[in-house]
């Protein structure tokens, strides 16, 4: 890759090649094909963030051999919905790697890592969505944000989410977590001078239908300044929280 580099940048100066004609191919070298991936390194300077590996229905070799890829490049590394399997192959590979297990994520951190000044606060509903919570956590950490967990405050006890409010309202952007009815994030939304992104969850008894009920709850907050995401996208939610408070 560093030879095709070389090359390009010769013919620049030979006059061969234009700037545009030479962005444009380098752009191109930070692929790497790998037969049933292909990974863009490139991606961290045009976007902010590395590549993350999304490992459902990827096989164990699939995932070790990206998560090693990826690796090389000295960019922390995160691979989400990770099997237990997998995971262990990632760890036999790099046993400095964080895994979360409720979570289902393999988050190795390399260089220096620097936090935000500001926060993100992540508010679960209920201890059953913990895993979604446990996701973005993940995500915002491995991204360099700053972040709170107020787990467990759902509109059931709501005298739970009062006792809390200050610490959330410390935050710049606020992830809400919650399945059943999703009730947690109007309320939140109605409370708080910050974004909100709602993440509806999968849980609940029949009549939730796996979590669109929250969903559809969510969609049609009557709190301004909601934004929601997909049924259980923890990951989405983090992604677009850590963007927010880093601007």
């Amino acid at each position: 890759m560093n030879e095709n580099k070389h090359a390009l940048l010769e013919a620049y100066k030979a006059g061969a090649m234009t700037t545009d004609e030479v962005i444009a191919q380098l752009d191109k070298t930070d692929l790497q094909e790998m037969g049933f991936a292909t990974l863009d390194h490139h991606r961290a300077e045009r976007v902010g963030y590395p590549e993350v590996i999304y490992c459902e229905h990827k096989t164990t070799p699939q995932v070790a051999a990206i998560f090693k890829a990826l690796a090389v490049k000295g960019h922390n590394v995160l691979a989400t919905r990770i099997s237990k399997e997998a995971a262990e192959a990632v760890l036999n590979d790099f046993p400095s790697a964080r895994y979360n297990p409720l979570g289902r994520t393999v988050a190795l951190y390399q260089g220096i890592q620097k936090e935000t000044p500001h926060k993100i606060a992540i508010v679960s509903a209920g201890t059953s969505d913990l895993n979604v919570v446990e996701e973005a956590y993940e995500t915002v950490l491995c991204f360099g944000n700053r972040v709170d967990k107020i787990v467990d405050v759902g509109v059931a006890g709501i005298h739970r989410l009062f006792n809390k409010l200050e610490l959330i309202r410390e935050a710049r952007v606020i992830i809400v977590v919650a399945g059943m009815e999703g009730a947690l994030a109007s309320v939140l939304g109605g409370l708080v001078d910050k974004p909100v992104i709602a993440v509806p969850t999968s849980v609940g008894y029949g009549a939730s239908f796996n979590g669109l009920s929250a969903l559809l709850t969510m969609l049609n907050s009557c709190a301004s300044g909601i934004t929601v995401v997909n049924i259980d996208n923890g990951f989405g939610a983090a992604y677009a929280a850590s963007q927010i408070n880093q601007l």
